[in-house]
């Protein structure tokens, strides 16, 4: 019963969704309602044409179920879900795991030379949980990392003269 308006502009941003590589359905898991909540985005993902799309769904506010954090998959199915407090913090390392396991399955491998001088480099990379292995030589890191085809374009950017080098492998 909202103002057609308001419908309108939200429909706009919910069509934006079409566009994301994963989708977070963030969903209140003290609400006895949450299943029938649950379906009515689904229905909505799905009308807009973003029901294929891939989603982790997060089972928010478990503080007033006093259960555990935790990491599963919904019933009947491979689509994960994490069980966390945004208010408390709990399980958020959960949720940050299961985004980057996701986006892991899309990354390549590539060699990167990062000079010392750009040790921020190499700690946004192991932030991204990106490197596999790393060997320190006197001038800096050879990293074996994974990367998805914007980050590898984000580091091939970095000035030459910054002496980042980036090789794909096989």
């Amino acid at each position: 019963e909202l103002p057609h308006e308001v419908v309108a502009a939200f429909r706009s941003t919910l069509s934006e969704a079409r566009e994301a590589d994963l989708l977070l359905h963030v969903v209140d898991a003290a609400d006895p309602e949450h299943p029938e909540r649950m379906r009515q985005v689904d229905a909505v993902l799905e009308e807009i044409g973003a029901g294929d799309l891939p989603r982790i769904v997060v089972m928010n506010k478990i503080d007033r179920l006093d259960t555990a954090p935790r990491r599963d998959a919904i019933e009947g199915g491979d689509q994960p879900r994490v069980w966390l407090s945004a208010h408390e913090g709990a399980g958020m390392d959960l949720l940050f795991a299961a985004i980057a396991d996701h986006f892991a399955e899309l990354r390549a491998r590539y060699r990167v030379f990062v000079p010392h001088a750009h040790a921020a480099i190499r700690a946004g990379l192991y932030r991204q949980r990106a490197i596999d292995a790393e060997e320190i030589t006197d001038a800096g890191w050879w990293l074996d990392a994974r990367l998805s085809p914007a980050e590898a374009g984000r580091l091939g950017n970095v000035d030459a003269a910054a002496g980042v080098q980036i090789h794909a492998q096989a």
